[in-house]
């Protein structure tokens, strides 16, 4: 039909990474509703079709042509060795901007220190091709087990390393584990059907859904700063505060004033704010950014 409205079908990740990407969808001007009860969750734009789904399958949905494009942990498309067009990289996880890592962990006590002492061993993980892939390179030949979960719980006593993903370390070493290899780090990204890719009209909404993603992130950490300020202490402040880089300076109906507007880091404003007030800024505005596109 000639009116009916195309649309994009866009898988988003489940579990420990959902809150997180529905925060920075909404910031990009998305507002999805019903994902915690749903696996077709409402969002605020007739253009796409949201799927909720385990960040594991993702890629390969995507490859198969049952979604369009999904975000998912780069990690996951190597695993599955999923054929897919990479459209953007989104450096975000659940607790911070730092990447995830697939590390090579045992006991604190083990006397395992590096992958080639684990020649002939066990080892259990999530991340089974991945795992065997690391260990091919180095030459190593071990029994590789495919773990359900609470992989931490298996050493030492039924296995004799795991492979394991870790953002901060803090459940490894709450566990008494020890990292002795990192086997790669990890983004989210955004994966799009390669068949799909080549549709003009979906080429354009994905790359149109990309920019609004990547300017929210861009926004992350900075805050908009405006002000007023005496004409005459203008070179003054920007000598002192060079964290205020090409502000924008616009004349005031009164001629000798002036106003100064910047994006900055929001960790640099309490360090700078009274400064301003020192150098006769006034009126001074501190507002948060939901994108910022270079």
């Amino acid at each position: 039909m000639e009116n009916e409205i195309k649309k994009l079908r866009v898988g988003l990740p489940s579990g420990s990474l959902l809150e997180a990407t529905l925060q920075l969808f909404a910031k990009a001007g998305f507002t999805i509703s019903g994902s915690s009860r749903s696996y077709r969750p409402a969002v605020n734009d007739p253009e796409l079709e949201i799927r909720v789904l385990r960040a594991q399958e993702i890629s390969r949905y995507v490859e198969q042509g049952y979604l369009d494009c999904g975000i998912t942990g780069r990690d996951w498309v190597a695993e599955n060795n999923s054929q897919v067009v990479e459209v953007e990289s989104l450096p975000y996880s659940k607790v911070s901007s730092n990447p995830t890592r697939w590390v090579l962990v045992v006991p604190e006590d083990s006397p395992v220190r590096s992958i080639r002492d684990l020649e002939g061993k066990r080892v259990a993980t999530e991340a089974v091709q991945l795992t065997k892939r690391f260990f091919e390179q180095h030459g190593v030949t071990a029994h590789i087990e495919f773990s359900w979960g609470a992989t931490e719980v298996k050493v030492p006593d039924l296995v004799d390393a795991i492979v394991e993903i870790t953002e901060t370390g803090s459940s490894l070493r709450a566990n008494n584990l020890r990292i002795v290899d990192t086997l790669m780090e990890s983004y989210p990204v955004l994966v799009a059907n390669k068949q799909e890719w080549q549709d003009e009209w979906k080429c354009r909404k994905l790359q149109c859904l990309s920019l609004l993603l990547k300017g929210a992130l861009n926004a992350r950490d900075l805050v908009g700063v405006k002000m007023n300020l005496p004409a005459v202490n203008l070179k003054n402040l920007l000598e002192a505060l060079p964290s205020l880089r090409n502000p924008t300076v616009s004349p005031l109906a009164q001629t000798d004033w002036v106003a100064v507007e910047t994006v900055i880091e929001e960790r640099v404003v309490r360090e700078i704010l009274p400064q301003l007030k020192v150098l006769g800024a006034e009126g001074i505005i501190e507002y948060p950014l939901n994108k910022v596109v270079y």
